[in-house]
């Protein structure tokens, strides 16, 4: 009957029964730990080649306890122990309602927790960057920041006042590669001619110098029998001179003063004028052959001939010619005086360039350096205005060479070949810049960067090789004179405003030139 009984009762515990699987998966872990390593080793036998490692249960007892995390709300635990420690906002969460229930209420406080955090960082930042105090820098950005949107699209920011610095600026402004590297200025220039004259009756012979412009901001121009006298300032035209029908004019150039005009004839003969008495003050005859070169060195007039030499007249005493300069074995073609007047370079249809010093006191001297690198007449000459002993020269179809010569120690210091014919070289005084005209087959000038040789421009516009250049007063404008009988001017160089001479303005004359009737038949506005 108690047998029975216990068998009925089903709240009794289970004695005899099998122990639960937990139990005994402790009670195998216990066993295999405390088991010894000799008992798994059978005596007087060997071991076998591949042993078989004891089972390992699947849930060892030291494993990690992993719990289920999925029905708690770790963001409002978050929330709850943040506030509870932090005493910087002033408020605490109200104990009465319950975070779970009410997200709304949640949601409010986590999100002013975040504002106020953010403030204060910002605050911090603000006070490091700008040198503000921390109370102002939090006061300010507390109250401006955040009901800002950082990168909104909005009107522009307000302009600084006047005067205003900003302490920081040099830390955006600085370059990694020190003060010394400057950034490349890149500027336009012009591709079209700002002025274009007829020059009827102009030589095409590329052994003559026919155009040049005096600090009186004039322009002297040779065509055929006649010089001409353009005023950029006033536009005015005036006719210098005229020689008989079977003589015509080779050269022109003017005194650095501006006041006085020397004129080259085929006659041999060298002619001195005053361009304010519109009269000849001189006739100077020393030559045997046609003066297709001439060049100022103060009161000393350098003539270059067919002859072959070179000749110095001094202009003040009656004896005029004091000096005979003898190395080339044909016509000169080319003659300039370095800035500082002490070097004269001569250029030649014998392919030389010689450089003679000034120093040579004497009446026949002989040349510094003789440059026969080139192939053909060089008759393009230039000394650079802002770099002591550096000439530049050009040689002709043959050559088309533009080189660079150190009159210091007689070496080429660069070169570049140009494609064309090198007929005229100027040089920029304020930037390191030159312009050279050329003939066939692009008839162009190229502006070109020094000392990286880049071509920065090519003013086109010729039909025909142009034989000469030269510079205004201002520095800024280059007028070019083709066979094509043309005149134009072209805008190249910036220019210095301060370093200007003679010029009282940066553009030309307003006068209609064809309206001077004695000068209708030689040049007019095109």
């Amino acid at each position: 009957m108690n047998d029975f009984e216990d068998f009925s009762n089903f709240c009794a515990p289970v004695s005899s029964g099998p122990l639960p699987r937990w139990q005994r998966k402790a009670l195998e872990s216990s066993q295999h730990v405390n088991r010894p390593s000799s008992a798994s080793v059978t005596p007087g036998r060997s071991k076998s080649k591949t042993p078989k490692s004891a089972k390992r249960s699947k849930t060892p007892s030291g494993d990690r306890f992993i719990p289920n995390r999925k029905a708690m709300n770790m963001d409002v635990c978050r929330m709850h122990l943040t506030f509870e420690s932090g005493k910087e906002n002033g408020q605490r969460p109200s104990t009465t309602t319950d975070p779970v229930s009410s997200p709304s209420s949640t949601e409010k406080h986590a999100n002013r927790y975040k504002q106020n955090a953010s403030s204060e960082y910002s605050a911090v930042l603000a006070s490091s960057l700008l040198d503000i105090p921390p109370s102002a820098s939090s006061d300010f950005m507390r109250n401006d920041l955040p009901n800002s949107k950082i990168l909104a699209f909005g009107d522009k920011a307000p302009a600084a006042k006047e005067g205003y610095l900003n302490p920081h600026r040099v830390l955006y402004n600085q370059n990694s590669f020190g003060s010394r590297v400057r950034r490349n200025k890149f500027r336009h220039i012009p591709q079209a001619p700002e002025k274009i004259l007829d020059a009827p009756g102009l030589l095409e012979d590329f052994y003559l110098n026919l155009v040049d412009w005096g600090s009186n901001n004039t322009l002297a121009v040779a065509l055929a029998e006649s010089v001409y006298l353009w005023n950029a300032d006033t536009g005015r035209i005036e006719q210098l001179c005229e020689t008989p029908a079977d003589d015509c004019i080779t050269s022109v150039s003017w005194i650095p003063e501006g006041n006085y005009l020397a004129v080259g004839t085929n006659s041999t003969v060298v002619q001195i004028w005053d361009v304010e008495k519109m009269a000849c003050t001189r006739r100077m005859r020393s030559h045997s052959g046609r003066v297709g070169a001439l060049a100022w060195n103060g009161p000393l007039l350098s003539s270059g001939s067919r002859d072959s030499q070179i000749h110095n007249h001094d202009v003040r005493i009656p004896n005029h010619h004091v000096a005979t300069l003898a190395a080339h074995t044909q016509e000169i073609c080319g003659l300039k005086w370095s800035p500082n007047g002490t070097q004269l370079a001569s250029g030649g249809n014998d392919n030389l360039v010689c450089v003679w010093d000034s120093t040579n006191a004497g009446s026949r001297w002989t040349p510094k350096f003789r440059f026969d690198q080139h192939n053909a007449a060089v008759k393009a000459l230039a000394w650079c205005p802002w770099q002591n002993n550096l000439l530049a020269t050009g040689g002709g179809t043959a050559d088309r060479t533009l080189r660079f010569w150190s009159t210091a120690s007689g070496a080429c210091v660069n070169s570049i070949d140009t494609k064309s014919q090198v007929c005229s070289i100027v040089w920029s005084p304020h930037d390191k810049e030159l312009v050279t005209s050329h003939g066939f087959s692009q008839n162009q000038l190229t502006v070109w960067k020094y000392p990286s040789l880049a071509r920065m421009a090519e003013l086109k516009g010729h039909t025909s090789r142009v034989l000469h250049t030269a510079i205004s007063p201002d520095c800024q404008t280059v007028v070019s004179a083709a066979a094509d009988e043309t005149l134009r001017f072209w805008k190249v160089f910036a220019g210095n405003d301060s370093g200007r001479s003679g010029s009282k303005s940066g553009h030309f004359g307003k006068s209609d030139l064809s309206s001077s009737r004695s000068l209708t038949r030689s040049v007019n506005i095109r």
